[in-house]
């Protein structure tokens, strides 16, 4: 992973779209700080469509999708996006699967909720999970103290073993029923609302994350940015940013706000 610094002005100049994960990318412990959301309206003030691809749960992104300064977010780690029409006034909620499936991946991964709770006694099920449509979060560290490697090895491989795929964030462990991630579904929004082939367009895109269910977004975006906390996850990501900011967290995405807005 490069400095930030490295990437060369004109990529950054170039850039048309920004997709940022939301948990200690645009939040720090938990929170999201006044520079996060101000660099995300001076992006959009600045002519760029920005999109939250998140892990989050479909509750919060209704929400954020309709608050927000952002065109679109992709939330449960690509079973959705959601998309806010101002003019028309409406919500459009697009999934991966339909309400009968999610329904049905729903009774399935109530039986291994109960099966990673008994292996694994220090974890708990996440506080957002209420607010869930299509999978089960495992806190592995934000409300509970960090669990060790191991314990989170053995959720991951738990999930696994039911035929559900899974990945961790910052915080959680994620698992689901479906052929999907952050990028799947970020193809399909793309196609969808914004008339556009992501393989041919992603020289224009800027990516930001921290953690290893970004990977399929650092593979993919040639212009992928980790914020300075992503090197705790050295040796455990299948695919590393190309570049990555001095600042952690929240001030990190300002940071990358900062050179882009500078590059322009």
């Amino acid at each position: 992973m490069r400095p930030l610094r490295e990437c060369p002005r004109a990529v950054l100049a170039a850039a048309r779209f920004v997709l940022v994960d939301i948990d200690d990318t645009l939040t720090f412990g938990g929170r999201l700080p006044a520079c996060s959301y101000a660099a995300l309206e001076r992006l959009r003030s600045a002519g760029l469509v920005v999109v939250p691809i998140t892990g989050r749960p479909a509750g919060w992104c209704d929400l954020i999708a309709r608050q927000w300064p952002v065109d679109a977010v992709v939330g449960e780690n690509g079973a959705f996006y959601f998309r806010y029409d101002d003019p028309a006034k409406r919500m459009v909620r697009r999934y991966w699967k339909s309400a009968e499936e999610r329904a049905a991946d729903r009774s399935r991964l109530v039986g291994l909720q109960a099966a990673i709770l008994a292996a694994v006694p220090a974890a708990r099920v996440a506080a957002d999970q209420a607010y869930r449509e299509a999978d089960l979060a495992i806190d592995v560290c934000e409300d509970v103290p960090p669990l060790p490697l191991e314990d989170v090895a053995r959720i991951l491989s738990l999930f696994r073993a039911a035929g559900a795929s899974a990945k961790v964030s910052s915080i959680h462990v994620n698992g689901w029923f479906g052929a999907y991630d952050k990028l799947a579904m970020t193809r399909h929004l793309f196609a969808e609302c914004f008339a556009a082939d992501l393989d041919a367009i992603r020289e224009a895109v800027v990516f930001a994350g921290d953690s290893p269910n970004d990977a399929p977004m650092f593979a993919f975006f040639p212009h992928s940015i980790g914020v300075a906390n992503v090197r705790d996850f050295t040796g455990r990501l299948a695919h590393a940013p190309k570049y990555v900011t001095t600042a952690a967290s929240g001030a990190g995405f300002r940071e990358l706000v900062d050179y882009i807005l500078a590059a322009r």
